[in-house]
């Protein structure tokens, strides 16, 4: 059985989908491509999994007195899950 998923012709699945946001300054964006994950315990593990991929770069790139974050979104772009990497000058 086919069906529409996200605007794109694909086979029919019941798991949910999961989308990622990055914020930067002010930057703020969302994918537009879904990630499926069974439940929220696989979502949170997706999530820590690619910003583990994404921090070493991140971390050489972050201004003094920044905020980085990635969110995990639910199929309603509501957000909840949020990894933040904070840049504080402590003097």
């Amino acid at each position: 059985m086919a069906g529409l998923r996200s605007g794109v012709f694909a086979f029919y699945s019941d798991m949910p989908l999961y989308f990622f946001r990055i914020k930067n300054g002010r930057y703020s964006g969302c994918s537009d491509q879904g990630t499926e994950c069974a439940d929220h315990h696989a979502a949170w593990k997706e999530l820590t999994s690619v910003c583990a991929d994404m921090a070493s770069g991140i971390s050489r790139k972050l201004a003094e007195n920044s905020e980085w974050q990635m969110e995990m979104l639910d199929e309603a772009k509501r957000p909840i899950f949020r990894i933040r990497i904070i840049a504080e000058s402590l003097d």
